[in-house]
């Protein structure tokens, strides 16, 4: 006799460009391999990532109809589609800052076993206002799934909910194909990511980089990524003057190419959750320069071992961090020797063990 499948839906934002959306198609792939029967569900039509299962795009749904008639349109067409397919499982990697829609959201969820992702630390994307409202909305889920040690305490602490677990975000580079090319061909550092000012940070990065003066060493920047804020950084390049030195390329949802021969990459965000492109780029043997930011930063760099992790919001510490990785060869090797070992707790196979532990 054929067991039957355990069924689970992804709920996400979209499927392309961010951090989130790359962790909600990794997921998927991670899942299925699992044997689960899966769903991704996205909310906006966008996908950049390769994924597994069923994917029921509700973004297709929109028209030209009043804003209100959309969100109806698609919760009705969403609480029918789960019921039809007999989700057992959801695990919704959405924000959720509109207390209203996530009540009206959890009763088109019906019955279904709900896990909900908090992939940041900036909690007014997850968390109602009230504390109160707060554990009213999560109190009853299966698993509140936090990317971050930090995170999670700091929800225990603020919230007093007890149904908490940390997961961190995996990674998966066994389908890359990596080339063989001389370093010395092209010497650059890089950023890998959503192009937003407010959580990214581009000020300080910029600064810091023009500070450093490693582009008279022969370093260029790297800027990969797509995002709103692209004008601002072409705006803040210009005006320091570096048109000359910092690059800026398209989005790629694969780029573990221009990780594989970057000499570093860099991350200055204001705040993160459990950010992929530091592990990504440590697994495939990049070291990282990161300033210490809420949250994840700290739990996988090692300073001096795996990378460098820096004072947030210093530019100068960020620019003598730079000159050090670039100048001392011993130190720079060392990590880089260090760098995806360090990561190896991270890996497909361990991290799909804890989510097969907690669906059930």
């Amino acid at each position: 006799m054929i067991k039957n499948k355990n069924k689970v839906a992804i709920v996400s934002t979209s499927l392309g460009s961010g951090g989130a959306e790359r962790f909600a198609a990794l997921l998927s792939i991670m899942l299925e391999k699992l044997d689960f029967e899966v769903h991704s569900i996205i909310i906006n039509d966008n996908v950049d990532f390769q994924y597994s299962g069923e994917l029921l795009n509700l973004g297709k749904l929109s028209n030209k109809s009043f804003f209100f008639f959309n969100k109806l349109k698609k919760g009705f067409f969403l609480n029918r589609y789960l019921k039809k397919n007999k989700i057992e499982f959801i695990i919704d990697n959405r924000t959720r800052n509109n207390l209203i829609r996530e009540l009206i959201t959890k009763q088109i969820y019906g019955k279904a076993k709900i896990y909900y992702v908090v992939q940041n630390c900036k909690f007014e994307k997850y968390f109602p206002s009230s504390v109160f409202w707060s554990r009213i909305l999560y109190k009853n889920a299966r698993k509140l799934i936090c990317v971050s040690q930090e995170i999670e305490e700091t929800i225990k602490q603020n919230f007093d909910l007890k149904n908490t677990i940390t997961i961190h975000n995996s990674f998966d580079i066994s389908t890359i194909e990596l080339k063989n090319r001389d370093l010395k061909s092209e010497k650059y550092i890089l950023f890998f990511g959503r192009f937003d000012e407010k959580a990214k940070n581009f000020s300080l990065m910029l600064e810091a980089f023009l500070m450093s003066k490693i582009f008279l060493k022969g370093y260029h920047l790297r800027l990969m990524g797509d995002g709103a804020d692209l004008l601002f950084i072409q705006d803040k390049i210009e005006v320091l003057q570096l048109q000359s030195f910092v690059k800026i390329l398209p989005f790629k949802s694969n780029p573990f190419e221009e990780l594989q021969f970057a000499k570093f990459t860099i991350l200055t965000s204001h705040y993160e959750g459990f950010p992929l492109s530091i592990i990504e780029s440590l697994a495939i043997g990049t070291p990282v320069i990161a300033v210490d930011c809420h949250s994840g930063p700290r739990e996988v760099i090692k300073h001096g071992y795996n990378g460098l992790l820096i004072e947030n919001n210093n530019p100068q510490a960020f620019a003598e961090a730079m000159n050090l990785f670039i100048d001392d060869i011993v130190l720079y090797d060392f990590c880089k020797n260090n760098a995806s070992k360090s990561v190896e707790h991270l890996s497909l196979e361990t991290i799909s063990k804890q989510w097969e532990s907690i669906l059930c």
